[in-house]
C-alpha cells in the first residue's frame, strides 16, 4: 500500500538538498567549533556559514542569530530570558503553541483571547499592557488552522510601550516571506524540522541591543547566550534548508497553495457538513483545518490512516491528550466541535494526485463513520 504524507506542520521530511549538505559534516567535520586547531576551525566555519544563511532568510544580521535545539528552546529562551527574575508581566493569546503557553505560565501573564476567525485584536494586546510587562509574545501564523497574525502592528504598539515583541515564526518561515526588521520583532522563533532540516535545531533571532539572560550556563557559547557544543551539522543543516527557502520557497508557496485550495474545494463540494475552521482570515497557503461534522476526529485520523494517508486532529506536541485542541476551543468551538476537526498540512512531497486521492479516501471514510454515529443521522 502506498503512503501520503499531508502532516507537515508536525514535521517535514528531511530534504535531499539539506541531507547532502549535512552528511559530510558528521563523518568529515567533527572538530569542536570551539577548538583553535584545524579541525576545529573548519567546524567554526561551517557554523559562521550557516548563520549568515539563516540571517539572510530573516532579513537580520548573522550575529543577531541564536542557535538552539529547536523552536521550544528558542521560545522558552525568549520569553523567560526577557522576562524571569524581574518580577516582569508577559502578554500572550490563547492561541498559542504550548511552548509560549508552558513558558508564559511560569511568570505573571494576560491571555488575550481570539475571535473566531482565529485572530488577535491589536487594541486587545494594548489594553492587556501593564506599566511591569516586559514582553508579548503573538505567534506569525498558527501550528492548527494557519491564521497569520497582524505582528508588524502588535510590534508597533510593543514599541510605543517600550516592551519586547516575541513572535514564534516556528509555521511562519518557509510559508511566509519573513523579514525580521520589516515586522518590528525584538525576537523571533525558528526550527529546523519544519523547513526540511532534522530534529534538533532551531534558532532564536535577536535584535543588536537586546538584552538575554541565558537558561543554560557553561561555556561561552552563541554569545553568551546558549552554553554547549554546537551541532554542527544540524546547524549546516539549518542553514542549507534556510539557503533554499531563500532560494525556492516563493515558488514552492504557490504550488502548496494552489493544491491546498483543491482539496478545500473537493472537501466542501463534496462531503456535507463540512467548515474550514479559520475561513476568512489570511492563512499560510499548506494548511487547512476543516471540521467534519457527526464525525470524531480519532477515528477519522485511523481510518484515514488505514488507507494510507497521514494527518493530523491537532499538535503533535499535544497528540494523546483526551482534551480537544485548546486552538480551536479559543476560537469559539465547542467541545464536539473541536473533536470533529482535522488538519491537513501540505508539503514538498505532495501531489495534485495525492490530493485527489485523499478526497476520495474521505469521502468514503466520512460516509462510513457518519453511518455508524447516531448522533449525526
Amino acid at each position: 500500500m502506498q503512503r501520503f504524507y499531508f502532516d507537515h506542520n508536525a514535521t517535514t521530511p528531511v530534504s535531499q538538498e539539506v541531507l547532502e549538505a549535512m552528511l559530510p559534516v558528521m563523518t568529515e567535520v567533527y572538530g569542536n567549533a570551539s577548538s583553535i586547531h584545524h579541525f576545529g576551525q573548519t567546524a567554526r566555519k561551517m557554523l559562521d556559514d550557516a548563520r549568515k544563511q539563516v540571517a539572510g532568510m530573516l532579513g537580520a544580521e548573522p550575529q543577531e542569530i541564536v542557535f538552539t535545539s529547536g523552536g521550544t528552546e528558542a521560545d522558552n529562551l525568549a520569553i523567560l530570558g526577557v522576562a524571569s527574575g524581574t518580577a516582569g508581566h508577559v502578554v500572550t493569546t490563547t492561541f498559542e503553541h504550548p511552548a509560549v503557553l508552558a513558558a508564559a505560565g511560569q511568570l505573571d501573564h494576560t491571555l488575550v483571547p481570539v475571535d473566531a476567525h482565529g485572530m488577535v485584536d491589536p487594541d486587545a494586546i494594548r489594553r492587556a499592557l501593564r506599566p511591569e510587562t516586559k514582553v508579548i509574545s503573538v505567534m506569525h501564523a498558527n501550528n492548527e488552522v494557519g491564521t497569520i497574525q497582524p505582528i508588524a502592528e502588535i510590534a508597533q504598539i510593543a514599541a510605543e510601550a517600550g516592551v519586547l515583541m516575541h513572535s514564534d515564526g516556528v509555521q511562519a518561515v518557509g510559508k511566509l516571506p519573513v523579514n525580521v526588521a520589516e515586522l518590528g520583532v525584538g525576537l523571533y522563533a525558528i526550527s529546523g524540522h519544519k523547513i526540511g532540516a532534522p530534529k534538533g535545531v532551531g534558532a532564536l533571532y535577536v535584535r543588536k541591543g537586546v538584552a538575554l539572560r541565558p537558561m543554560m550556563f557553561g561555556g561561552r557559547h552563541e554569545r553568551e547566550r546558549r552554553a554547549g557544543t554546537e551541532n554542527v551539522a544540524g546547524i549546516v543543516a539549518l542553514g542549507r534548508a534556510a539557503e533554499w527557502l531563500a532560494d525556492e520557497g516563493d515558488a514552492e508557496t504557490r504550488r502548496q497553495g494552489a493544491l491546498r485550495d483543491r482539496l478545500e474545494r473537493s472537501i466542501l463540494d463534496r462531503i456535507p457538513d463540512t467548515r474550514v475552521n479559520g475561513a476568512g482570515s489570511r492563512r499560510v497557503t499548506n494548511t487547512t483545518n476543516i471540521r467534519f461534522e457527526g464525525i470524531d476526529s480519532d477515528a477519522l485520523l485511523i481510518a484515514l490512516d488505514l488507507k494510507g494517508f497521514a494527518v493530523s486532529s491537532g499538535a503533535a506536541c499535544s497528540s494523546g491528550a483526551p482534551e480537544p485542541s485548546h486552538v480551536l476551543l479559543a476560537m469559539g468551538l465547542n467541545r464536539l466541535e473541536a473533536r470533529s476537526s482535522i488538519r491537513f498540512s501540505l508539503g514538498r512531497s505532495n501531489t495534485i494526485e495525492q490530493v485527489d486521492a485523499l478526497v476520495e479516501a474521505l469521502v468514503d471514510s466520512v460516509a462510513h463513520l457518519r453511518k455508524l454515529a447516531p448522533a449525526y443521522a
